[in-house]
């Protein structure tokens, strides 16, 4: 485990890449490595970002810095040890990755090659260098976002899932990151590119989760490429410890006539910090997003959003919701741009927050800029407390007090708790929010 001071995370990351260029041989002439390179120049440049970024405002990320991970951690995990974390009967492609580390011994794959080609990153670096030459790093900011340059200038781990033009897959992907952390603090930094290409149709989600009560940090990237006329369905659960750092950025590039469709539900997390940018770069595209999140105890829930409209005739949808007990803090920034090219655009958003504690607390900062004339755009943003006229209803019913509340609050989520539609993946999300709820 590194015993480095714990406020030299920094010096330490750039020490380890200099460290891991040196083993690399003549791999480090690569153009991926090129890129990797850069991006850790660019790390190194703009370092961690402080509450004087607008972005960071109001997410600290100084007790995540101060912490001492081991970003190489071994693990033993068995497939008894995951059984107990997952009660989900989901039928599909699923793959376990521990420390960020692929597992095939404990994956599971169906779907046909000629259906879904599915790559460990560490593969596709050596057998698909083109793929990665065309795609890799084209569209996650690694420029201004200090956490999508350090994952670019480390990425190594993590899967390339390409689905063929003209293809639909029935099976679901669920990819599921198991951060072991019974033994030593854990940091992984897993790297994933989804590909779907035209007139193609997948679903997949992404699963975060904890063993172990030693604290933890994913910073995870996923890009997602959709080509003309294809379709995408995409969960990503988080049901993390509360000794969990979670920073998660997901990257949407859009093309003509294209649809995406997503819901991020954050059940359990320390420190997370999600980013989910939408970039409609096609005509005729559609974009969904739906949010749920339940901090409680001390847990801290970011949630930015970005639905960049460039072409014409396309729609964005956008909902979140947010349930916050005891003195945990919450964050929505959501941004629509509607850019001059983007006639005929239809934007919505909206945020939702019931706050249970007086000592709980949301912020909230919804933005539309527009440049176009010819558009309808709304947003909006709503904090307050359980409706009181509904619980006294419920109550005067012979209704319990607390199952009143676990009732109007389980009322409150459901209609995003219904958009998802995977049916054995909302199932296995409505046991464990009734059950926090009933907490």
């Amino acid at each position: 485990m590194n015993n480095q001071p714990n406020n030299d995370l920094k010096s330490k990351l750039l020490a380890d890449f200099q460290a891991s260029e040196e083993r690399m041989n003549g791999a480090s002439k690569s153009a991926l490595h090129q890129i990797r390179r850069e991006a850790l120049n660019q790390f190194d440049r703009l370092g961690f970002p402080t509450v004087k970024h607008e972005e960071w405002k109001y997410t600290n990320v100084n007790p995540l810095i101060k912490e001492v991970f081991e970003f190489n951690a071994v693990s033993e995990v068995t497939a008894e040890d995951l059984a107990q974390l997952e009660s989900s009967r989901l039928e599909g492609n699923v793959l376990y990755f521990v420390n960020g580390h692929y597992q095939p011994h404990l994956s599971k794959i169906v779907s046909p090659t000629d259906q879904l080609s599915i790559t460990p990153l560490a593969e596709a670096i050596k057998t698909a260098p083109d793929v990665l030459t065309k795609y890799f790093a084209q569209y996650a900011d690694y420029q201004s976002n200090a956490f999508t340059a350090l994952n670019t200038a480390f990425a190594n781990e993590g899967v390339v899932i390409q689905v063929p033009a003209h293809t639909t897959v029935e099976a679901p992907t669920i990819l599921r990151f198991i951060s072991d952390a019974r033994q030593v603090n854990v940091a992984s930094q897993p790297r994933n590119l989804f590909i779907v290409h035209k007139n193609a149709e997948v679903k997949i989600a992404e699963s975060f989760r904890t063993l172990g009560d030693q604290a933890s940090f994913t910073n995870v990237v996923t890009e997602i490429v959709l080509d003309t006329e294809a379709r995408m369905e995409y969960y990503k659960v988080q049901n993390e410890s509360d000794m969990a750092y979670h920073i998660g950025t997901t990257q949407v590039d859009q093309k003509d006539n294209s649809y995406f469709y997503s819901a991020t539900v954050t059940l359990d997390g320390g420190f997370i910090r999600n980013n989910l940018n939408i970039a409609l770069d096609g005509s005729n595209c559609e974009a969904h997003m739906y949010g749920l999140y339940f901090p409680n105890g001390r847990q801290h829930i970011d949630n930015h959003t970005l639905v960049d409209h460039r072409k014409p005739n396309s729609h964005s949808n956008e909902l979140y919701k947010g349930i916050l007990e005891d003195r945990s803090t919450g964050v929505f920034n959501g941004k629509i741009f509607v850019q001059e090219d983007a006639q005929k655009t239809n934007a919505y958003q909206s945020c939702k927050n019931v706050v249970l504690s007086n000592e709980a607390s949301m912020n909230t900062k919804p933005q539309l800029e527009i440049f176009a004339d010819d558009v309808k755009c709304s947003h909006g943003t709503t904090t307050g407390k359980l409706n009181e006229e509904a619980l006294f209803y419920l109550r005067s019913r012979g209704i319990p007090k607390e199952e009143a509340q676990s009732l109007l609050m389980y009322a409150f989520a459901e209609d995003v708790i219904q958009k998802i539609k995977i049916d054995p993946l909302r199932e296995q999300i409505e046991r464990r929010i009734q059950a926090k709820l009933a907490r």
